[in-house]
């Protein structure tokens, strides 16, 4: 049976934009979905590491922008209000990349990221005594609230100007003039002559009044930057022995025994790595040389993290949107919004248990089973409805899934997941109720996926713990692979 036209189902930036996704990969970019950011960022290490010399000039941009404001800081007091024009950015939301389920709405760089980085620059841009440059990552060693989005979101910001010049390049080349406008885009370019950021405009591809940007497949990466925390302290013990002064390495290891606890947990350890990371910040100098000197693994591990995500978000679950619109019923459900989210998770369980969408839950045979992948399918399977459909707003006792709207009134929570969640007996006895309570949505459904008889035994065992089996607002689903139906059936 042939596929339904990209004009019947749009997903992907391929299929509004009606450029062939052939074209992107040949021009070097992802294919974003324009219903939910994808999990995936820039990384700056492969901007420093490219052999293109137009991705050094931006890391040197970059770190050139990172020493304005070192200089800036010493010589003045900066007030509030420059701390925020120098120092403070919105997500650049339009490369709809990152991960907030629900359109692309994240938070942007707060207050927090900028006083972090303002009072760290001292110890992220100096003499580099080991490494052959100055990296941005270096703020996620230091300070433990910085992660990657943080790193990410200011390197998309401060090389915006060129991804903005790039999605024009090839929007003038591929895309009819009724898709695309002129838009004027703020702060892209610094001059440092004013200190100031500057607008400039660009002809981009146009998208619910706004404009949409590309990003090459070899910025990105999946999971955590190269230059990493979690990297850190692994290597503690490779890298207290690494130091090759003879009398520093002394001195660290004579510290370090000093702080450590005898008989210590895991936690005491980790907290006697920090303590000897901060008293001798060659141990980071050592590590970022050591990431630079391995810098093609760099490129080859996030290669194949954008190529797998690729095949998930654009080919599986792709797959799987077209097996549900071959359910002519299923992108016309409407009505109250428990109907409307009950019936789409319904249809979602046959597809998977019955129909062979159960195969995009798996790469290479072994099943993903990552909680963020299931939000993104099921947001997916929203293609098409009058209902809001958004991801609850986190008031300090954790975000739901997902609240249906359909005005003041009438709102359904969707709470999705994995059987093998270590926490699936507290969520199913309160944490929905929370939920509930802090959202005004007066009904919950709880779906649970499981891939192997051992989850679904421990599922219910503890629905019958908890007195809920056979509940109405609890939805199991199967996807498990060595159980379903083969050939025709499940294709």
């Amino acid at each position: 049976m042939p596929r339904p036209s990209e004009h019947e189902i749009k997903l992907y930036f391929s299929d509004f934009f009606e450029v062939s996704r052939s074209e992107l990969r040949r021009y070097g970019a992802f294919n974003i979905s324009l219903l939910s950011d994808l999990p995936l960022f820039i990384d700056p290490f492969l901007l420093f590491n490219s052999r293109k010399p137009e991705y050094k000039t931006l890391h040197k941009d970059i770190t050139d922008y990172l020493r304005f404001l070192k200089d800036k800081s010493i010589s003045t007091a900066l007030e509030p209000g420059l701390i925020r024009a120098l120092y403070r950015f919105r997500e650049v939301k339009q490369n709809w990349l990152g991960f907030t389920v629900s359109g692309n709405k994240g938070r942007g760089l707060g207050q927090e990221f900028a006083e972090a980085l303002h009072r760290n620059l001292y110890r992220i841009f100096g003499d580099e005594e080991f490494s052959k440059g100055s990296h941005l990552e270096k703020l996620c060693l230091i300070e433990p609230g910085v992660g990657k989005d943080s790193i990410s979101d200011f390197t998309t910001n401060l090389i915006k100007e060129y991804l903005c010049q790039y999605t024009s390049t090839f929007t003038k080349q591929f895309i009819s003039a009724g898709l695309r406008k002129r838009f004027m885009v703020e702060r892209v370019h610094f001059n440092y002559k004013t200190e100031t950021w500057e607008a400039r405009p660009f002809i981009l591809p146009r998208f619910l009044d706004d404009f949409v940007l590309l990003t090459p497949r070899n910025m990105l990466t999946k999971e955590d930057t190269w230059i990493n925390r979690e990297d850190l302290f692994s290597e503690f013990d490779m890298l207290r022995g690494a130091v090759s002064n003879d009398q520093l390495r002394a001195q660290i290891n004579n510290y370090f025994v000093k702080v450590l606890p005898k008989k210590a947990s895991a936690l005491e350890k980790k907290k006697a790595e920090l303590k000897t990371i901060r008293r001798f910040p060659e141990l980071i100098d050592t590590f970022i040389k050591s990431k630079e000197d391995n810098g093609e693994q760099a490129v080859s591990i996030s290669a194949g993290r954008v190529q797998s995500s690729e095949q998930l978000y654009l080919q599986q679950f792709g797959n799987l949107v077209w097996l549900l619109s071959q359910k002519s019923a299923f992108y016309r459900v409407s009505g109250r919004t428990y109907h409307e989210a009950r019936k789409r998770v319904e249809f979602l369980k046959d597809v998977i248990e019955n129909k062979g969408g159960h195969k995009v839950f798996y790469v290479n045979g072994t099943p993903i089973q990552r909680e963020t992948d299931v939000h993104i399918l099921y947001r997916l399977t929203w293609f098409a409805t009058a209902s809001d459909v958004s991801r609850e707003v986190n008031d300090g006792r954790g975000p739901a899934d997902f609240k249906i709207s359909l005005g003041a009134k009438d709102k359904t929570l969707v709470e999705f997941k994995l059987a093998c969640n270590s926490q699936l007996e507290r969520n199913l006895l309160r944490q929905t109720t929370v939920y509930q309570k802090a959202s005004d949505a007066k009904q919950v459904i709880k779906v649970i996926l499981y891939f192997s008889q051992a989850e679904y035994n421990r599922v219910i065992a503890i629905l019958k713990k908890l007195k809920l089996e056979g509940a109405e607002d609890i939805v199991l689903i199967d996807a498990r692979s060595d159980n379903k139906p083969s050939g025709s059936k499940a294709a």
